[in-house]
């Protein structure tokens, strides 16, 4: 499964944002992936190391891809974390 997805938050995927994303990202059991919309590759997003090490920031596009048994859900939760204008507490 694949997502195309706007990142929200001010910070963009940098500090609490980025931390709640690895978080939630290692909470299903699925193979999740992301990077930048316009570029091929992809990192795990269960790392926070790789995923702050994009540098994607606020108002650009990453693209989401999941594999396993809870992919949709994964995808749903991570999608809900970059669309958020502010990370959750």
């Amino acid at each position: 499964m694949e997502r195309t997805v706007t990142v929200v938050p001010e910070d963009g995927l940098h500090a609490r944002p980025a931390s709640q994303f690895v978080e939630t990202a290692n909470e299903f059991d699925a193979d999740v992936q992301l990077g930048r919309a316009d570029e091929d590759d992809l990192v795990p997003a269960a790392s926070m190391l790789a995923v702050t090490g994009l540098g994607v920031g606020h108002d650009e596009s990453v693209r989401l891809v999941a594999e396993g048994d809870d992919a949709e859900a994964a995808l749903d939760a991570l999608e809900d974390i970059l669309s958020t204008p502010e990370a959750k507490q």
